[in-house]
């Protein structure tokens, strides 16, 4: 089913953004199957997103479990959208979505997803704080499968990161509210806190 679910998944987003030849690198990872990262845009605003597929492949839990169902359970992918060029970010993007496969994470609304360096090449950000994607829907699939959520991948700065470590996710939306932050300008300023 792996491998249907890639292909539904790649079709979902075509059909969301309307867009049938959209840019792809693929990323592989030793022990695990490739994780593309599609390149959708620019859109007339200068807008770029990239969103991954592979993550969802397989429902999202412990690696390490002793039994575990190949349908059951939560299925992902992210999708990180800027104004403008963000080379290098599909090897990022393909590290943060193997991460489920590799480390055990559960992509939840809210979650922060470190990187630990630079997101793109000379980025001032190293993580992302997801939260459902308001443009594109979840993805229903086969009984007895789960449906395959989409998760919108902010690109937050290391204080950022710590803010909502501290204060939560809620906090930082509202000082980026407050402080008219554009969150898609890749060379925006960290909010001030």
């Amino acid at each position: 089913m792996s491998r249907d679910v890639a292909a539904l998944v790649r079709a979902h987003l075509i059909a969301a953004f309307d867009d049938d030849a959209p840019g792809t690198a693929s990323v592989t990872f030793l022990g695990l199957e490739p994780m593309d990262v599609l390149r959708f845009g620019p859109e007339a605003d200068g807008s770029v997103r990239y969103t991954t597929v592979g993550c969802s492949r397989h429902p999202m839990g412990d690696p390490g479990a002793m039994v575990t169902d190949p349908d059951r359970g939560p299925r992902a992918e992210l999708i990180l959208t800027v104004r403008g060029n963000a080379p290098g970010v599909h090897k990022k993007m393909a590290v943060l979505a193997a991460s489920p496969a590799v480390e055990g994470v559960v992509f939840v609304a809210d979650a922060l997803l470190d990187a630990g360096e630079s997101l793109w090449d000379g980025a001032p950000f190293t993580a992302v704080l997801l939260g459902r994607s308001h443009e594109v829907d979840d993805l229903a699939l086969a009984e007895p499968a789960d449906p395959v959520a989409f998760f919108d991948a902010v690109p937050i700065t290391q204080t950022e990161a710590a803010w909502v470590r501290l204060k939560g996710a809620q906090a930082l939306r509202e000082a980026w509210a407050e402080a008219g932050i554009d969150v898609r300008d890749p060379s925006r300023a960290a909010a001030s806190f």
